[in-house]
C-alpha cells in the first residue's frame, strides 16, 4: 500500500507540474517574483496517520520522503536551471477531520499554501499551487 501511494504521489506531482508549467506563458506566471531561489517547504498539522511528502529539490528533481513527525521542513537554494518549487503531501490511517497544511516559501515569503482535511476513511492529500521561478 505504501509503495502504491508513493508511486501515485510521484505521478500526480509530475502531472501537476507539467500542467502548471505548460499553462504559465505570461511574463508574471502569477508569481510576485522576489528573484530569490531560497526555498523552504513546511508541513504542519494534527494528522496522525502514515504520511509522505513529494517535493522538487534544488536541481528540480522530485524526491519522496516519509514524514515521521510534524512539523516537517526542508530548506535549500534552488539551482539556476531549476524551474520551480513544489510540495505535495498525503497520508492514510488518520482520523476524519484531522488537517495538514503545506506551505512553500521563496525568499522568506509564503508563495503557495493549502490546508486539507482527512476524509471519513482517514485519507488526506494536500497539493498547493506550484511556484514557477521568474525568468
Amino acid at each position: 500500500m505504501k509503495s502504491i501511494l508513493k508511486t501515485a504521489a510521484l505521478v500526480l506531482t509530475l502531472a501537476f507540474t507539467a500542467v502548471s508549467c505548460s499553462s504559465d506563458n505570461d511574463n508574471d506566471n502569477g508569481n510576485s517574483g522576489t528573484g530569490s531561489r531560497d526555498v523552504k517547504y513546511e508541513i504542519t498539522g494534527n494528522y496522525t496517520g502514515k504520511m509522505d511528502v513529494t517535493y522538487m529539490e534544488k536541481s528540480g528533481a522530485p524526491l519522496i520522503e516519509d514524514v515521521t513527525t510534524l512539523p516537517w521542513t526542508k530548506e535549500f537554494t534552488a539551482d539556476a536551471d531549476s524551474d520551480g518549487a513544489l510540495v505535495h503531501t498525503g497520508g492514510y490511517g488518520g482520523v476524519a477531520g484531522q488537517t495538514l497544511t503545506a506551505k512553500v516559501y521563496v525568499g522568506g515569503k509564503v508563495v503557495s499554501e493549502l490546508t486539507g482535511k482527512a476524509d471519513s476513511d482517514g485519507i488526506i492529500v494536500v497539493h498547493p499551487k506550484t511556484y514557477i521561478f521568474p525568468r
